[in-house]
């Protein structure tokens, strides 16, 4: 008889330790019901039945698909009638239907692996014909006892074959099992390189800005996800970062990057979350630390979300009215009606692990945001989002460090802030072309007095963006964008003096192109009018060439 099933399936059996996956990949949000990819590939799969062990030894090579049960040999258009085999097989297969090949007819004859496959479909006969005669019934007339006597001898150098490669592949999967990282654990990292440099006249700017040096900055990210229930994922992202805030030296949070940040070099714990499924269209998120809405909301711009692969300014990633609100830690779902809507609703507090007043998870900064999402015809999204926040007294950001000093503090930065905020998303694709937009409202009121302040005062924050963007222009994976906007602006306020005076102009364009599979390189601009919503502030432009590596 010949070799058991289980030699087919050999390389689907080594049980994998670490995997290493892009990071782009990593973020990306899976659908629900969860596929627990995680727990797939690093537990040891149950027997596989005999079609799916043939198709997973040969499928490397292979451009027809899974092989498909067929009843005849003559469905097999590669293996030629005049073959001896062919009569033997056929004969047999034609008797008890139990011959395989490609849904396409074929045999693939012509390729190196075809007589192992072969092997195995003839192994696969035998098999059932075997089952049949342990039960009793007598099956074979003496000439099929001759045929199959015929072919084993014909295919015994490919099975021999078969049974040296599982003994290397055996081999190979117990140094595997025995070094391997985590049974459970996939590991994904990002390194991002950019040289930097702002320049323009800004020695007269009303912000305070000084004029800035070339400089080069870096981000190392690593992710380990990690599947316990293999339908949920635990998350922890370490990172360490050395991107300088130009705001520091532009005057202006308008300028900041959407990858800076600083770390001292240090490597951190920057993000840790879980996430796990309640019914099939429900999950639900916790966040211990690092958590922010685009981990879990769809902020409806997807060619320029991300702070790797999307825009260069921290604007242009995503609407700061509702998703640039207080994060950090908290909790949130999300419920999908079918394919045609979601529901997401979080609340995040700023300083969760401080239990000390004006902080903890009730007490202190948080917002508690709810977003529809619905795509009502193809290629088409649109969401509408509202967020409350609120903020004490020293740590006011009503526009999340975008937009103009007064948009951050409509106030002053010691009344404590309360915000409400609606924001309108929405992303239409039309090839070669996708072209996404948003609008953002913020009524920010005072929750105190000082000065000229009054408890109960409001002021109102208007920002929009429109982006146009053309992936796979050159060759795919490459982007090329152009966004235009209007940062964060206070366009009215009920305490004297603290409107915005003009308007400022957001300007961004970048293109980028994959050198390999895992590594981009994305040269760009962005330039900003009357820096501050100030036409006495001379216009400040900040030049980029952002490389990515994913590993």
């Amino acid at each position: 008889m010949l070799a058991s099933p289980a030699i087919l399936a050999i390389e689907a059996l080594i049980p994998l330790g670490i995997s290493a996956m892009p990071l782009s990949e990593i973020d990306q949000q899976d659908p629900v019901p969860e596929v627990a990819a995680i727990a797939q590939d690093t537990a040891t799969p149950e027997p596989l039945d005999i079609l799916e062990q043939i198709n997973l030894y040969s499928q490397a090579d292979l451009e027809t698909g899974p092989l498909e049960q067929v009843n005849s040999v003559r469905e097999l258009s590669d293996v030629s009638p005049t073959d001896w085999a062919f009569q033997a097989v056929s004969a047999l297969a034609d008797r008890h239907q139990c011959l395989l090949g490609y849904g396409d007819g074929t045999y693939r004859g012509n390729r190196a692996m075809t007589r192992y496959e072969f092997a195995a479909s003839l192994n696969a006969c035998l098999i059932q014909i075997q089952q049949r005669l342990d039960e009793g019934f007598n099956v074979l007339s003496a000439d099929e006892l001759n045929a199959i006597r015929r072919l084993q001898e014909e295919f015994a150098a490919e099975l021999a074959t078969l049974r040296g490669r599982v003994d290397a592949l055996e081999v190979r999967a117990a140094e595997l099992e025995a070094n391997q990282f985590s049974p459970t654990t996939k590991l994904g990292g990002e390194v991002l390189m950019a040289p930097i440099h702002a320049f323009g006249d800004r020695g007269d700017t009303t912000a305070g800005g000084e004029d800035t040096e070339l400089s080069f900055g870096y981000r190392l990210r690593m992710v380990f996800d990690s599947s316990l229930t293999g339908s949920d994922r635990l998350r922890a992202r370490l990172q360490a970062v050395n991107v300088a805030r130009l705001d520091n030296t532009t005057g202006t949070v308008m300028s900041r990057l959407g990858f800076d940040g600083e770390s001292d070099n240090e490597v951190l714990l920057e993000r840790l979350e879980y996430r796990f499924p309640v019914t099939d269209n429900m999950r639900v998120w916790l966040g211990a630390t690092g958590w922010d809405y685009d981990h879990i909301f769809t902020v409806t711009n997807p060619l320029f979300e991300g702070s790797g692969d999307g825009a260069l300014s921290r604007f242009g990633r995503r609407n700061p009215a509702v998703y640039r609100q207080p994060s950090g830690a908290g909790a949130g779902f999300e419920y999908k009606f079918g394919n045609v809507a979601r529901l997401y609703a979080a609340y995040m507090a700023g300083n969760a692990g401080t239990p000390t007043s004006k902080n903890g998870l009730f007490d202190g900064t948080y917002s508690a945001t709810a977003q529809l999402t619905a795509t009502p015809i193809e290629n088409l999204e649109v969401s509408l989002a509202y967020s409350n926040s609120y903020f004490p007294g020293g740590e006011v950001n009503v526009s999340g460090s975008t937009g103009s000093g007064n948009a951050r503090r409509p106030f002053t930065n010691d009344v404590a802030t309360s915000s409400n905020n609606l924001g309108v998303q929405a992303s239409f694709s039309f090839a070669p072309v996708t072209v996404s937009g948003w609008a953002g409202w913020s009524l920010a009121e005072a929750q105190g007095s000082d000065g000229d302040v009054s408890s109960g005062d409001t002021a109102t924050l208007f920002n929009w963006a429109l982006n146009v963007g053309v992936p796979d222009l050159v060759k795919e994976g490459s982007l090329l964008g152009f966004i235009v906007g209007q940062q964060p602006k206070v366009i009215s306020n009920d305490v004297s003096g603290r409107e915005d005076p003009d308007t400022s102009l957001h300007f961004e364009a970048l293109f980028q192109y994959p050198i390999t599979d895992r590594i981009n390189i994305a040269p760009g601009f962005f330039v900003i009018t009357n820096p501050d919503h100030n036409s006495d502030n001379n216009t400040i432009w900040v030049g980029t060439v952002r490389t990515q590596f994913n590993f």
